[in-house]
């Protein structure tokens, strides 16, 4: 692998960890990037590796918490008898169902009809004005333990938006769960642990890919992917969690637009 390559490689990957989390779309970075620098598509292989960089970061974040719902889970399996960690893991699996199936039925639909660059500008462009919106008018009250089955499933709902590229996963759950009261931190976290499930299924459908495809893979790139894609979403994670309440949604909102904007006017320039 030649040095240019292992910039680029590294490039991708932290811009990857990092938009992951935030409520800019990693689909519309990995997407629009690469054409604008006129580099190859990085293929499988680095899909796989960034996503399992992304998810063992939340993973190791939430250790505790994840703990927590673990155990909380399985005494409400043995005693029938529920807590707000059960309850609380109970919504992730809720909300985590309409994407997952909704994904799996439309595959082939959305890899075809709506990764062009004009879908992802646009998407880019109106889910981040919405998410000012919801950033305006919610009421910002309701904690974590303000969750309920309701909640969780029109939050699993809009996830599905996600699967059109420039939506932004946790941007169109947090722009949900905002418009339906919550504070920014707890809008925030449920979305990050959301994460886990959804980030783990579309990891499975891509290795599945990726071994049906047969390509030799390139063990070293695959590595350096991860670990940067790692690195960089957890420490995305830590910062947007401990200043999201201070510094709201407009510097994501502002990057959104000019993102979007910027995509629709190199669109119309070539």
């Amino acid at each position: 692998m030649q040095a240019t390559d292992e910039l680029s490689l590294i490039f991708l990957a932290l811009v990857q960890g990092l938009t992951e989390f935030l409520p800019v779309s990693s689909s519309a970075h990995a997407i629009v990037l690469p054409r604008w620098l006129g580099w190859e598509d990085q293929g499988l292989d680095f899909d796989v590796a960034t996503h399992f960089g992304t998810l063992g970061a939340v993973l190791i974040y939430f250790r505790k918490k994840l703990a927590e719902l673990s155990v909380a889970s399985f005494k409400f399996v043995r005693t029938f008898e529920p807590s707000e960690d059960s309850r609380y893991a109970s919504y992730l699996v809720l909300a985590t169902l309409p994407i997952v199936i909704v994904g799996w039925l439309s595959k082939g639909l959305v890899e075809t009809h709506f990764r062009s660059i004009v879908v992802i500008g646009a998407a880019t462009l109106l889910f981040g004005l919405l998410l000012l919106v919801a950033d305006r008018i919610g009421k910002r009250t309701k904690q974590e333990s303000g969750f309920t089955v309701w909640f969780a499933l029109l939050i699993g709902t809009a996830q599905v938006l996600a699967l059109i590229p420039g939506t932004s996963r946790s941007g169109i759950t947090i722009t949900c769960a905002l418009f339906l009261g919550f504070t920014r931190t707890a809008a925030a976290r449920f979305s990050f642990l959301l994460a886990i499930p959804t980030i783990g299924a579309a990891s499975v459908l891509t290795l599945t890919d990726l071994v049906r495809a047969t390509e030799p893979v390139n063990w070293v790139a695959l590595t350096i992917a991860c670990i940067t894609s790692f690195i960089a979403a957890y420490l995305c994670i830590d910062f947007f969690l401990k200043l999201v309440e201070k510094i709201g949604m407009v510097p994501f909102v502002v990057y959104r637009v000019l993102l979007g904007g910027g995509i629709l006017v190199w669109l119309w320039c070539v």
